[in-house]
């Protein structure tokens, strides 16, 4: 897989590259991770890649010219185009999936007031990574490479991503290691017991458990086994009782 991140903030990236798994990845050629600087390709003679937007109005907006021009020394026939904007869809852990299928991804990362809304037109899709507004697109486009990445196969073990948070639908279970004791609070007994199936209940319970109370959104649309229902249902007489 290729991803090409368009920046006006290169060096934003540098960190970002060369740390923990994304750096694993690029070591083991498994994912080629590139960052083109689109001032490069500005033709404005003070290098500049925006300006005022027509109409009036506050801040500056990026021009189609310098973006478009880099989109296209890079973009394939393979490529699927993302245009990082707070109006998007909202990026979750599906979207990685689907995004995990493709051969070749680029990300344009907005700056300023916003960009010249032409640029629409040559995108294959645009993303926000939450309702809020950031300086730039850089973070988001972190967000985005990060969490496609670590899907690839062969970066991590395909077992480590099976029980994370969103990955079945709900939130991760409580997770706990040495020492058995801390502080008087004690790590629950049935993980010490190495009954895998004991565990593996407990497991299950308390995932539904905190999705329950921190995210009941996320199980509005699930398709419970019979098992998961009857756990529900004992929570949820629990959370009565004790109300």
């Amino acid at each position: 897989m290729r991803i090409t991140i368009l920046t006006i903030f290169p060096e934003m990236f540098e960190g970002f590259l060369n740390t923990s798994i994304i750096k694993k990845a690029r070591l083991k050629n498994i994912v080629d991770i590139e960052v083109a600087d689109f001032r490069q390709f500005t033709k404005d003679k003070h290098n500049r890649v925006d300006e005022y937007p027509f109409g009036g109005g506050q801040g500056m907006v990026l021009m189609c010219q310098p973006i478009l021009d880099c989109l296209n020394s890079v973009k394939t026939g393979k490529s699927h185009v993302i245009l990082m904007n707070p109006t998007g869809a909202t990026f979750n852990q599906k979207k990685a999936h689907e995004l995990l299928k493709q051969e070749d991804i680029i990300i344009i990362c907005g700056h300023y007031e916003g960009y010249d809304a032409r640029i629409s037109d040559y995108v294959d899709e645009e993303i926000s990574i939450g309702d809020y507004i950031l300086t730039g697109g850089e973070l988001g486009a972190m967000v985005v490479t990060d969490a496609i990445t670590r899907l690839v196969e062969g970066v991590i073990t395909a077992e480590s991503t099976v029980d994370e948070t969103f990955e079945n639908g709900l939130l991760e279970y409580p997770q706990y290691t040495k020492p058995v004791e801390y502080d008087g609070k004690k790590v629950p007994d049935v993980l010490l017991s190495g009954h895998h199936e004991n565990i593996r209940k407990y497991r299950l319970y308390e995932s539904l458990k905190k999705t329950y109370l921190l995210r009941p959104d996320l199980l509005e649309n699930r398709n419970f086994t019979v098992e998961e229902e009857r756990m529900l249902d004992d929570i949820k007489l629990k959370m009565e009782e004790n109300r």
